[in-house]
């Protein structure tokens, strides 16, 4: 075994954290998607700017040197989810942080109706009840695939399940 890395920091802090229309942006952002802290709205952002600052020295580049890392990396992001089959790379410019945010795994249980609210979500998440494939995720950020989101479910032997199914159905309105 060798020594552990160094650890380095993962995102990047704005250049005035002290704008208005960017402190209400943050706000909205960490109340929609239940965030914990600014930091990981901050390691997003800085993910997305990554992503598209490869697309845009893809397409700085002439077409025949790119057509392979341009493939590259569009499969990489529809596997992820975050893009669709037929997406280009001008799609991949207009990506947003909203794109990213509901890829994460609490957001995948609030939209598949496993948690009434994005914070129980969370909460639901970070105790263990939640299974991906046949792995317990405890990590509310934790960015499901494409191929891992069908298999999004709450854990068996769970209370949470235990109380969904003991609680009656709600008659429709």
């Amino acid at each position: 075994m060798g020594d552990p890395k160094k650890s380095r920091k993962k995102f990047s802090t704005p250049k005035n954290p002290w704008q208005s229309d960017q402190l209400s942006r943050e706000l909205h952002l960490m109340g929609t998607f239940g965030l914990r802290n600014k930091r990981e709205l901050w390691r997003t952002e800085t993910e997305l700017s990554r992503i598209r600052k490869q697309a845009r020295e893809l397409l700085a580049q002439p077409v025949e040197e790119r057509m392979g890392a341009e493939t590259k990396l569009l499969k990489s992001l529809s596997r992820k989810g975050i893009i669709g089959e037929a997406a280009t790379l001008d799609d991949i410019l207009g990506l947003t942080v909203e794109n990213l945010l509901d890829r994460r795994l609490q957001s995948m249980v609030k939209n598949k109706g496993l948690a009434p609210t994005i914070h129980k979500a969370r909460q639901i998440v970070t105790h263990g009840h939640i299974k991906v494939r046949d792995r317990v995720i405890t990590i509310p950020g934790y960015l499901v695939m494409n191929e891992e989101e069908p298999t999004v479910r709450v854990r068996e032997g769970s209370r949470i399940a235990a109380a969904a199914a003991a609680q009656p159905e709600a008659p429709a309105q």
